[in-house]
């Protein structure tokens, strides 16, 4: 606040308005809350109050201070954070709260996510030149868990065994990437499982967030299918994925000029043989010259 004030910055964005009301210089208007999106967008239906509009803001504030478990989210009550943020849980309600939701709940937090990515883009320049070009980067990552009561862990291609995440990033040649989509998946999951339906959600996104212009999603090998390409063409845009190496697509187009490849100085096997000292020496080459034809064998004499 007090840069905003020597600045003379009339515009901020925040994620709460109630704590930002408080402290806020009097020229400096509000801009940004993602509480109403919660309250339209999220549903938990339970016989007690559930509250999510508070409950959730406490699990992404402990998270962006360094929270990756339940007992972690105690970080909000250490020392005077109580004086700063009010309405916190405690870590065994935010671990109730969390064991009620289902993927139907998880596909409600992905569309908060995403509106409140487009509000913040038409707030401030998030994506400078997307009006012209745009990219949407797509891959997985693999978060390592132990323990054998994690539910949904698996041993992924990497052999480690964790949870798999789906992600989706926006960027544009002239600004850092920001986060579209992001989608949780056991560990043992394919790569290319739900890309689809996960590259037409973020196109979406992105369109919505100011890429008027060409997207571009680009992907590794592993999301090279029908479906991947055909999700990204029916939203109108260009793709770039890494063609998967197969015996069809290895082979040489007859019309294609035959590329001179290196001899490899190391001999083969053909081309060495073992002395009797137990040494690797290297043949002669053969000679250009075609052998002489084989003499034809005698005919044998008819028995007597």
């Amino acid at each position: 606040m007090a840069v905003a004030e020597r600045l003379g910055i009339a515009q901020v964005a925040t994620l709460d308005r109630r704590h930002f009301a408080v402290v806020r210089p009097a020229h400096v208007r509000f801009s940004l809350s993602y509480r109403p999106l919660l309250k339209g967008l999220f549903a938990l239906h339970r016989e007690e109050p559930v509250n999510a509009h508070l409950k959730i803001p406490a699990l992404v504030g402990a998270m962006v201070a360094g929270a990756d478990s339940i007992e972690d989210m105690r970080l909000l009550r250490h020392g005077a954070m109580s004086r700063l943020f009010t309405g916190t849980r405690a870590p065994s309600t935010l671990e109730t709260f969390l064991r009620a939701f289902t993927s139907g709940h998880v596909r409600q937090l992905d569309a908060v996510a995403s509106r409140l990515l487009v509000n913040l883009a038409g707030q401030a320049p998030l994506l400078p030149g997307a009006s012209e070009l745009a990219y949407v980067d797509v891959d997985d990552t693999l978060k390592q868990t132990y323990g054998y009561a994690k539910q949904g862990a698996g041993r992924s291609y990497t052999g480690v065994k964790g949870l798999n995440a789906l992600l989706a990033t926006v960027s544009t040649p002239s600004s850092a990437p920001v986060i579209a989509a992001a989608r949780l998946r056991k560990g043992s999951a394919n790569s290319a499982r739900g890309a689809p339906r996960f590259v037409a959600d973020a196109l979406l996104t992105a369109r919505r967030a100011g890429g008027s212009g060409v997207l571009v999603p680009r992907a590794d090998s592993a999301y090279y299918g029908h479906d991947v390409i055909a999700a990204a063409t029916r939203h109108g845009a260009r793709f770039s994925v890494t063609v998967r190496r197969t015996g069809r697509s290895g082979r040489r187009s007859p019309g294609s000029p035959r590329t001179p490849g290196r001899r490899s100085s190391t001999p083969t096997r053909s081309s060495t043989r073992r002395s009797s000292a137990g040494l690797a020496t290297r043949r002669s080459p053969r000679s250009a010259t075609p052998r002489s034809p084989a003499s034809p064998r005698p005919a044998a004499s008819p028995p007597g």
